[in-house]
């Protein structure tokens, strides 16, 4: 696991050295509601030596608010490991209801074996102290002649705004990886670069644990402060700053939380992390996928449950291979018709209903162009992609049916264990016209190419064997199971899907494809999208693969394909 950010108490005493400065940029008294500017830059000067030399509770009492300020101060230099601190002031300038006083600071910060030099540019105020005595009484307190520090956070350091806070230790960003193929062979972003995003993916969840570290820094987290970089008092990027190697990273935290990177102590060291990619599946994936946009394709071993490949176009979105969410439209139907076929509703050579349009609870669902298959089967009918041979089964089914079948039989839903963050398709549970629409892949309805990929992987193989891309052995991980659908309805889906090559909505895509095959199209209709999403899912022999190709059209012309090249070329046992 990656290491967690925490902060560290600092290590020795703090070494201070302050230069004062005696010049003032006005020589005139009056400024800062009645402290003089000479007066402030000697408040200034004294609270950065206090500052500097630890005296917290010292410096706190030269402010306004000493109990905000005692506890800022202890905690700067405890969150930022400071070990060596250097402030020295420059001429203050009068500004109206106050003195303000720039000054740069000189530190150097340490966590465990790394330290760093951090330089920057800040500013603080004098004001008048209103409960000083008056000119020639005796007793005044805090800063010199009655100024005291008026106190901000931003002191500290220009971007530590309310909420946010310093801390040392590993790198926001996790450890970086060498991603191993199946062979022990290093995978090339260059060569594969759909994997780019599935590599940091890895290096998020087994950074550390391939024996890689993300490196020490310093940084800045909580809400997003307002501009960018590292402001001075001046509120531009300083030179000090800029040589810090100041960077804003997104830490992931949550809720608008950011991390800043002010200085980085020590460079990434990569881990390694064995994946089962197959580099010659991977390279006809990546090919198939080169000509079509917002298409996303997975292959997987129905054996073993092993991916082989991943790729997504365009390669640096959204990995909608294996975290998309969307409706997979009539390649769900094997589903649907394992939980028929299961009940003793259909069969593949059973007389079975494929009307133009049938009407369940005031809802007219239709086919394609209106078709329907007059005496025919449900075999035909699945190949024919029949919405409302599937939709007829309605009036007869519990609501929340289809959903434990698809959990039971095929894994839907359950937390699978892949190796890195995925989605494993899901429905809620619906009734009347919406659950109806759940039986051809619409309504609630989600899943993405890994999970019908792992479908179609599951009827060929009769077993559901829950897809893993970072080998189970490598963190002991256990796979989620399932029952399975029974070795009777497993073969009739074979069956189904294999009607479906030989003579049905597959057929052209698939033509040439050699050895056991089985596949399934699918269009999924989007609110608000011009095109359906096309989907399609099969398998040859030993190999599952499925895409989705976001706003193209029929599965059958614009996934298909993609499917099918990858069978062709990377298939067979």
């Amino acid at each position: 696991m990656r290491q967690s950010r925490r902060t560290v108490a600092l290590a020795g005493a703090v070494a201070a050295v302050v230069v004062g400065v005696s010049g003032c940029s006005s020589d005139d008294g009056g400024g800062g509601g009645g402290a003089s500017a000479v007066d402030a830059q000697q408040t200034a000067t004294e609270f950065l030596a206090a500052w500097a030399d630890g005296d917290t509770d010292a410096a706190a009492a030269m402010t306004d608010d000493p109990e905000s300020a005692a506890a800022a101060l202890a905690a700067f230099a405890e969150d930022a490991g400071v070990t060596e601190l250097s402030l020295t002031p420059g001429p203050g300038e009068e500004q109206d209801g106050g003195v303000e006083v720039p000054f740069q600071v000189a530190a150097q910060v340490a966590h465990d074996d790394d330290t760093g030099d951090w330089r920057y540019g800040s500013a603080l105020t004098v004001v008048a102290d209103p409960d000083a005595p008056e000119d020639g009484e005796d007793g005044a307190e805090g800063g010199a002649s009655g100024g005291l520090v008026q106190w901000r956070s931003e002191i500290l350091h220009p971007d530590l705004t309310e909420g946010r806070r310093l801390e040392i230790g590993p790198a926001a960003e996790p450890a970086p990886v060498r991603a191993l193929d199946r062979d022990g062979d290093e995978l090339d972003p260059a060569e594969f670069p759909s994997l780019a995003p599935v590599i940091d993916a890895l290096a998020a969840a087994h950074g550390e644990a391939g024996g890689g570290h993300p490196g020490n820094e310093l940084r800045i987290t909580g809400p997003a402060a307002d501009g960018d970089g590292t402001s001075d008092a001046d509120g531009e990027e300083s030179d000090d700053a800029a040589e810090s190697g100041s960077e804003d990273s997104e830490s992931g935290g949550g809720d608008g939380a950011e991390s800043e990177q002010l200085l980085q102590l020590s460079e990434p060291t990569a881990g390694e992390v064995p994946t089962t990619i197959d580099p010659r599946v991977q390279s006809a994936a990546e090919a198939a996928v080169a000509d079509s946009d917002r298409a996303s394709l997975v292959a997987i071993r129905p054996s073993t449950g092993e991916i082989l490949a991943v790729v997504n176009n365009p390669a640096d979105g959204e990995n909608v291979a294996m975290e998309g969410r969307y409706a997979p439209g009539s390649t769900w139907k094997i589903i649907t018709a394992g939980m028929l076929v299961e009940e003793g509703m259909a069969k593949a050579d059973a007389a079975h209903p494929c009307p133009k349009i049938f009407d369940f609870e005031d809802w007219p669902f239709q086919n394609l162009d209106e078709f329907e298959i007059k005496g025919g089967t449900f075999g035909q009918s699945f190949a024919a992609s029949c919405n409302t041979a599937f939709i007829s089964a309605a009036p007869d089914l519990a609501d929340t049916q289809l959903a434990e079948y698809a959990q039971s039989a095929f894994g839907i839903g359950l937390e699978w264990r892949t190796g890195v963050e995925t989605m494993s398709g899901s429905l809620n549970e619906e009734s009347k016209a919406q659950m109806a629409a759940q039986l051809i892949g619409q309504a609630s309805v989600r899943a993405n190419p890994l999970v019908m990929a792992s479908v179609s992987a599951t009827v060929k193989d009769g077993t559901f064997r829950q897809p893993f891309l970072v080998p189970l052995s490598f963190d002991d991980r256990e796979p989620v199971t399932a029952p399975g659908p029974s070795a009777g309805t497993a073969a009739e889906l074979r069956k189904l899907m294999s009607l479906t090559v030989a003579g049905g909505t597959a057929t052209e895509a698939m033509s040439g494809v050699p050895g056991d095959t089985g596949a399934k199209t699918g269009s999924a209709e989007v609110f608000d999208q011009e095109k359906p999403n096309a989907w399609f899912t099969a398998y040859r022999d030993d190999l599952a693969v499925a895409a989705v190709v976001r706003e193209a059209g029929h599965g059958g012309k614009f996934a298909g394909p993609l499917v099918a090249e990858v069978l062709r070329e990377a298939g067979g046992s």
